[in-house]
């Protein structure tokens, strides 16, 4: 069976059992910040398991996009790692549970309609306690005794030793199925029963849920090779051609049994999973998810090094995952060429360094087995990822070849004293608890009216926060009012709460003083149709509920997954739970974000008029007149485009057109044109909205019309990152205010040269000349009464391996280089910092390193970043060569002997 057959079967045999066909969430889900990608199935529904969320169904299947790095070290390595991967499942919301969960899984198993494998190929576990498991596949199914084994909570039991060792919350145990074939067995499916809640130590600990639930999951990979009859996932249908490809590629033929054929499969793996990354717009990075990309490409790239590869690669094996991964993902089509340089500049970037880092690494371990030591330390982990772009798991990984053991504490220190700490590996707790989350439960999300107004009347307060735990009423003036911003939580809200880049609003809200009669927990407030609050409403105008009213500041507005919260402090009176109050948005900030925030959308349409589809956004901040907008490109715009860029924007301004926001089925909108940006998670409804040739999905508020922005310009365009670019401009009056300043500039410096503005370039052009001749003029100068190369190469000094030259010359900059050019042309391995002075009291430093010893523990940034603070200056360049400035000249000569110490 094809693997793709296998994916549409699974689907197809749970929506015959009700089951809702969701699509694969995305990659990354940055509305959860507890993952970096994707891990399960079951991740996409963790507000559904919670009850935080409406459920719209209570029953769901999927294939998911998976990836995962805990297990890096054995892909290519074993038959079934992978980092990404496809994970079937199938679940239950407090449906059906454990005895359709396995009656199911034995259906699609065995039964002719479906996979229709020999019952006596495969066994099941389960929880030891399990009983009811156990009697379901003994008693009902049929399996024989010898064919159930019962295992303890760290094999049988999510998460793995929950009851023994934690965390506190939603767990259950699990029954694993496993299919027998002549290569041996091979888990393809576990079912997760999450019946309890953990709550403190055992024992009894484990307490039933109200609502027990279904999170079941099958590796594709995995079962698909079981069904195919080979022996390693990588030789299924969909996975041995990219791994030939890759062959191909390389120059070699691929062999499953020598070390190059599992650097092929890891190639593999890693290609695919960097390609649907890059495809979601996560590049490689320093940081959290970015740095994982950058990880795995690195880890490719040394792979193919030790192949005798020493030009980029990678890239050119994207189009053989993408042939065989676009039936069920056609969307990566779309992106090929994307993928292909970010990949492509990825590679050229560590090539540039690898050879010098390997060789490095070599010596390290020279020293290591010289000392007779057995762990890679924390500073030379660091060196090696600050100067040579080695990631610390590589060097990791080369270490444990040797049986070296690698210092993650010192290395975690090294990086924080560096100040480049990754954050790769960092994990949030899976199921965050709190107030918030608490709240989620009862409330699931606010009612959001801001698009038709900015003060709303007779809505009502559903939850405050103070100081991390919900209240029922709080004082102003109480020492937990004045402490932290106290957070409110409202029925219904004009309030826009920071999502999708534009920030939240601020404002007030007030209260006369009335409170629906409605005590603290008999009643959910927020859950309450319309036409029951105007029932309260009216009752409370004849009753005695009344309250002291209250003044509260809205500071800040946040959207925690549909929950709008209202961040502020109390100026006066009291609130409570129930009380009626009018929710008032500072509407002249409201529409200066807004018209930030439609201006981005018609620069995102500029944009990928004017440099092609590629350019999508990869993150936005809209601010008050001001917005920054990050985009892919590969490289810097001409200042040309930028111009017509910013003409274009402001042409359809003019053109006034009417903005109109609509919601519409996900299917319509993909009809009607509107941009969708990959890797986000869309709902089944979403909101499209127009303006002019721009269509764009969003929940932000925008102008009425686009005519309302009033002017827009871009006051700058730069790099953040490989392969993203992020514009800055202005809106509204910030764009006069802007003119005026340049204005203002512009006729300060026409004074100061005293020349017409329109002539002020010519003049400048002029002065340019005349200070480039005074430069030659004064270095011809400075030259003729410097020491000579000669003079200043019997100052050298021999050193164990490395000659050494620190030495102060007169003249400036330029002298400085000039020496330091003829003195590395003149003598080898050397390693020299010279000093100068000028007539102001500044010192100017620089370093060099010749290129023979740049791997052997030198680094002219480090030496002369040692150094400068002698002199209160500060510095910077490349391992080979840096300058640095400094303004006390009296402490020249201390630096100067520092310097002779700290080279290496």
């Amino acid at each position: 069976m094809k693997t793709n057959e296998l994916r549409e079967m699974y689907l197809s045999f749970f929506e015959s059992k009700g089951c809702v066909r969701r699509p694969s969430d995305v990659l990354v889900p940055k509305w959860d910040p507890s993952v970096l990608f994707t891990p399960a199935g079951m991740n996409q529904f963790k507000d559904h398991f919670l009850g935080r969320c409406k459920l719209d169904f209570t029953r769901a299947t999927t294939c998911q996009k998976c990836l995962r790095t805990g297990d890096i070290d054995n892909v290519g390595r074993t038959p079934y790692h992978h980092t990404f991967f496809e994970m079937l499942g199938n679940f239950s919301f407090g449906d059906y549970f454990k005895r359709e969960a396995i009656h199911w899984a034995w259906e699609f198993l065995t039964t002719e309609k479906w996979l229709n494998l020999p019952k006596e190929t495969l066994s099941v576990t389960v929880y030891k306690d399990d009983d009811e498991a156990y009697d379901i596949w003994n008693q009902e199914i049929g399996l024989p005794p010898d064919k159930i084994e019962r295992k303890d909570e760290d094999e049988n039991f999510w998460p793995a030793s929950a009851p023994s060792e934690g965390p506190d919350g939603v767990c259950g145990p699990c029954s694993e199925i496993y299919y027998h074939t002549h290569f041996g067995e091979v888990e393809i499916w576990n079912l997760v029963f999450t019946q309890f809640e953990r709550k403190g130590n055992p024992p009894n600990n484990l307490f039933p849920l109200p609502s027990k639930n279904i999170d079941t999951g099958m590796g594709l990979e995995r079962c698909a090779s079981a069904l195919q009859g080979v022996v390693t996932n990588y030789h299924i249908d969909i996975l041995r051609p990219i791994v030939e490809a890759s062959a191909e590629v390389v120059g070699l033929k691929y062999d499953p049994m020598d070390e190059n054929g599992r650097r092929l499969r890891r190639i593999t793996d890693h290609v695919r999973a960097c390609t649907f990354a890059i495809h979601e717009n996560v590049y490689p990075g320093a940081n959290k998810e970015e740095y994982v990309v950058k990880r795995l490409l690195r880890r490719a790239v040394l792979d193919g090094r030790r192949m005798g590869m020493t030009e980029p690669f990678l890239w050119k094996i994207v189009p053989a995952v993408i042939e065989q991964m676009k039936a069920p993902y056609p969307e990566l089509c779309e992106t090929q060429e994307v993928v292909q340089e970010v990949m492509r500049l990825e590679e050229r970037n560590f090539l540039a360094t690898v050879d010098n880092g390997l060789g490095r690494i070599e010596r390290v371990f020279h020293q290591m087995k010289a000392e007779n030591r057995s762990q890679i330390t924390g500073d030379e982990a660091a060196e090696m990822y600050t100067t040579y772009g080695f990631p610390p798991e590589l060097f990791e990984t080369l270490g444990a070849e040797l049986n070296f053991s690698f210092d993650w504490d010192g290395y975690r220190e090294a990086m924080r004293r560096h100040g480049e700490e990754s954050g790769a590996g960092k994990r949030v707790e899976l199921f965050k608890t709190g107030p918030i989350e608490a709240l989620k439960s009862t409330i699931h999300n606010s009612r959001f009216v801001g698009y038709d107004t900015t003060d709303l009347k007779n809505t009502v307060v559903a939850a405050i926060i103070s100081n991390g735990k919900s209240v029922s009423h709080l004082r102003q003036g109480s020492e937990s009012a004045e402490d932290k911003p106290v957070m409110l939580v409202l029925t219904e809200t004009p309030f826009y709460g920071e999502k999708g880049g534009q920030i939240g609003d601020t404002g007030w809200i007030r209260s006369e003083g009335k409170v629906l009669s409605v005590k603290a927990g008999t009643m959910n407030v927020a859950r309450l149709r319309e036409e029951e609050l105007k029932l309260l409403f009216t009752a409370v105008q004849n009753s005695d509920g009344t309250s002291e009213p209250f003044t509260f500041e809205v500071i800040d507005t946040q959207n925690d997954s549909g929950l709008i919260i209202h961040l502020g402090y109390l100026r006066s009176g009291m609130v409570e739970l129930g009380e009626i109050v009018t929710a008032s948005v500072d509407s002249k900030r409201r529409r200066a974000i807004e018209r930030a925030h439609s201006a981005t959308h018609l620069l995102h349409s500029v944009l990928q008029k004017h440099l092609g589809s590629h350019a999508q956004q990869r993150g936005s901040k809209v601010m008050e007149d001001m917005l920054r907008f990050d985009f892919s490109n590969p490289k810097a715009i001409p200042y040309e485009t930028l111009l017509a860029v910013g003409k274009e924007v402001n042409q359809r301004i003019l053109e006034a057109q009417e903005v109109r926001g609509k919601v519409m089925p996900l299917e319509e909108a993909r009809k009607t044109g509107a941009m969708m940006l990959f890797g986000e998670k869309y709902p089944d409804d979403v909101r499209v909205v127009m303006m002019g040739e721009s269509k764009e999905l969003c929940g932000g508020t925008h102008v009425d019309n686009i005519a309302h922005i009033g002017a827009f310009k871009i006051v700058s365009e730069e790099s953040i990152s490989a392969g993203t670019r992020r514009i800055t401009a202005l809106t509204g009056m910030k764009v006069l205010e802007y003119m005026y300043a340049r204005e203002r500039i512009l006729t300060q410096l026409a004074l100061e040269l005293k020349s017409p503005v329109e002539e002020l370039p010519a003049r400048l052009e002029t002065l340019q000349k005349e200070v480039k001749q005074l430069k030659k003029e004064l270095a011809a100068a400075q030259k003729a009464g410097g020491p000579a190369v000669e003079e200043l190469m019997k100052q050298v000094e021999e050193r164990d391996g490395y000659q050494l030259l620190v030495a102060e010359v007169p003249g400036g900059v330029e002298v400085l280089r000039e020496s330091i050019d003829q003195l590395l042309r003149h003598v080898p391995k050397l390693a020299v910092l010279l000093a100068s002075t000028s007539d102001d009291g500044k010192v100017a430093l620089a370093a060099a390193i010749s290129r023979e010893i740049l791997a052997d523990g030198f680094d002219a940034v480090k030496w002369i970043r040692t150094v400068s603070p002698i002199v209160k200056g500060g510095g910077g360049g490349r391992p080979d060569f840096a300058q640095a400035g400094g303004k006390d000249v009296s402490r020249l000569q201390e630096a100067l002997e520092l310097a002779k110490t700290t080279v290496r």
